[in-house]
C-alpha cells in the first residue's frame, strides 16, 4: 500500500470508521475518494478476502490511487454506483462512505476556481471533463433561474437583486474571473460579513455546477439498495445544511422530504435504523489541527 500523503486531511476518521462497524472479510465502498485517506485507513481493518471501491470523478484523485489488490478505483461520479457495482459483480455491500463537500486540495488550487481567495478562471467542476463551468452558467441562465440557484444552493435572500445585477454585468462584459464575479457580489455584502456571504454564493454555484444535490440523492438511493439487510452501514460527512437536512431525512424516514410513515403500530417506516440520534461533529482538538472540519456533521445508519 503506498504510504503518498493525502492532499486532503480526512475529517472525523476514527469516528466515520467506527461507524462502519468494519467487517474484515467485508465489500466497502468509499464514494469520496480523494486522497485516499478514508480509503487507507478502511484497507488497514480489511484481511486478505475483503475488499474496497473507490469512486472519484476528480482526475485529480487519479494521483492517489491505491496500489493493493483488495482496492479497486473507479473512474466516474457516485451518483452511477449502482451500475458500476454491477459492472464488477458486485450485489450486496457492507459499507458506504461518503465525505462530502470540496476538498483542502479543490480550494487550495487557485486554477480550479473553487475559491474566491485567487483569481482564477471560474471553472468549479470537479469533473474537468465535462459539464458546464460556474463562467458558462454565469453566461447562459436566465435571471430567474441564477435567483433561483443562488437562493435554494446559496440560502442568500436578495438572490434576485443579485441575479439582476449579474445578468447587467454580462451585458457589458463576461462574467469570466473569479475577479468579475466578486464584482458584481461585493456591493450586496457587508464589509464584516463579506466572507460569508461570497462563500455562499460560492458554494451554490458549485453545487449547480456539479449537480451535488441531485447526485447526493441519487446515490443515497442505490446505496440503500445495495447494503446487506440486518447490518450493512451508510456513513455520510455533510458540511452545509442542504446536505445535512437531506441525510437526515432520508435516514429517519427514507425520503428526502422527511414526511414520516407508521404502520398499523405506529413503528416509523424507515430502511434504516439511525445509530447516532446526535450528529457527531469535530472536538476542539481536530478542529485545532483541522480548522476546515469546523462544519462537519457525521451521520450513521445501518439497514433493517
Amino acid at each position: 500500500m503506498s504510504d503518498t500523503p493525502t492532499y486532503h486531511v480526512p475529517a472525523l476518521l476514527p469516528e466515520s470508521l467506527a461507524g462502519l462497524n468494519i467487517q474484515p472479510a467485508g465489500i466497502y465502498v468509499d464514494v469520496t475518494f480523494g486522497g485516499g485517506g478514508h480509503s487507507k485507513a478502511i484497507l488497514n481493518r480489511l484481511n486478505a478476502s475483503g475488499r474496497l471501491f473507490g469512486f472519484d470523478q476528480d482526475e485529480d484523485a487519479e494521483k492517489n490511487i491505491v496500489s493493493d489488490p483488495r482496492f479497486t478505483f473507479v473512474r466516474g461520479n457516485f451518483r452511477y454506483l449502482m451500475p458500476f457495482m454491477d459492472w464488477h459483480d458486485v450485489q450486496v455491500i457492507d459499507g458506504v462512505l461518503a465525505d462530502l463537500g470540496v476538498s483542502s486540495h479543490h480550494f487550495d488550487d487557485e486554477t480550479r476556481g473553487f475559491s474566491f481567495r485567487f483569481d482564477g478562471e471560474l471553472d468549479m467542476r470537479m469533473n474537468k471533463r465535462a459539464g458546464k463551468t460556474a463562467a458558462e452558467i454565469l453566461h447562459s441562465y436566465t435571471e430567474e433561474n441564477l435567483a433561483n440557484v443562488l437562493y435554494l444552493y446559496g440560502e442568500l435572500h436578495n438572490s434576485r437583486a443579485i441575479a439582476r445585477a449579474i445578468v447587467q454585468a454580462r451585458n457589458n462584459k463576461k462574467i469570466q474571473k473569479i475577479s468579475d464575479l466578486i464584482a458584481v457580489l461585493k456591493p450586496f455584502c457587508s464589509r464584516e460579513k463579506e466572507k460569508k456571504y461570497l462563500a455562499q454564493a460560492f458554494q451554490a454555484l458549485r453545487i449547480e455546477v456539479n449537480g451535488e444535490m441531485e447526485a447526493l440523492k441519487e446515490m443515497l438511493e442505490q446505496a440503500t439498495q445495495l447494503l446487506k439487510p440486518a447490518g450493512g452501514r451508510l456513513v455520510v460527512i455533510t458540511y452545509h445544511s442542504l446536505e445535512d437536512r437531506l441525510v437526515k431525512n432520508f435516514f429517519r424516514a427514507g425520503n428526502f422530504e422527511g414526511e414520516v410513515q407508521k404502520d398499523f403500530y405506529g413503528n416509523i417506516q424507515s430502511p434504516f435504523r439511525i445509530i447516532n440520534n446526535k450528529v457527531i461533529v469535530p472536538n476542539e482538538e481536530e478542529i485545532e489541527r483541522n480548522p476546515r472540519s469546523r462544519s462537519a456533521k457525521l451521520r450513521i445508519a445501518e439497514k433493517i
